[in-house]
């Protein structure tokens, strides 16, 4: 693990929610795009240290439309930036981690991402992004 990747926070209105980022916290945004394989438009928004990244719906089939109907907004999931994906997900499964996939997806930015299920660690839902190099934050 290199270090904290971004903070993924569910909403049901990524323009409003954008607004409260930029204007009340003074964050700057740094770009939105759609991530077809996961069904959602994402805003990724610098906090200095870290990035933040709302995550909105586009579809009812949408794991994060279906995490928003259970649970509401907030804290969807915590990333964490790897040098080799693949390497990372074969290690965690040695040590009894449960990923949610067998090999990683093409995620925002044009990352490789990998979540592991909540259930293997501790009620929390980990990303593991790989980004190229120049890519990184």
């Amino acid at each position: 693990m290199k270090n904290i990747d971004h903070i993924g926070i569910a909403v049901k209105n990524l323009d409003e929610r954008t607004t409260y980022y930029t204007n009340v916290l003074g964050m700057k945004l740094l770009n939105i795009e759609e991530v077809e394989s996961e069904g959602v438009r994402v805003a990724f928004i610098d906090a200095n240290n870290t990035h933040i990244e709302l995550l909105e719906p586009l579809t009812n089939e949408s794991a994060i439309y279906k995490y928003l109907e259970k649970r509401g907004e907030g804290i969807h999931h915590i990333a964490l930036l790897v040098e080799n994906i693949e390497d990372e997900m074969e290690r965690m499964r040695k040590e009894g981690a449960t990923l949610l996939s067998e090999k990683p997806k093409n995620g925002a930015g044009g990352a490789k991402v990998a979540f592991i299920h909540p259930k293997s660690s501790n009620g929390v839902l980990y990303e593991l992004v790989e980004r190229n190099e120049k890519e990184e934050s």
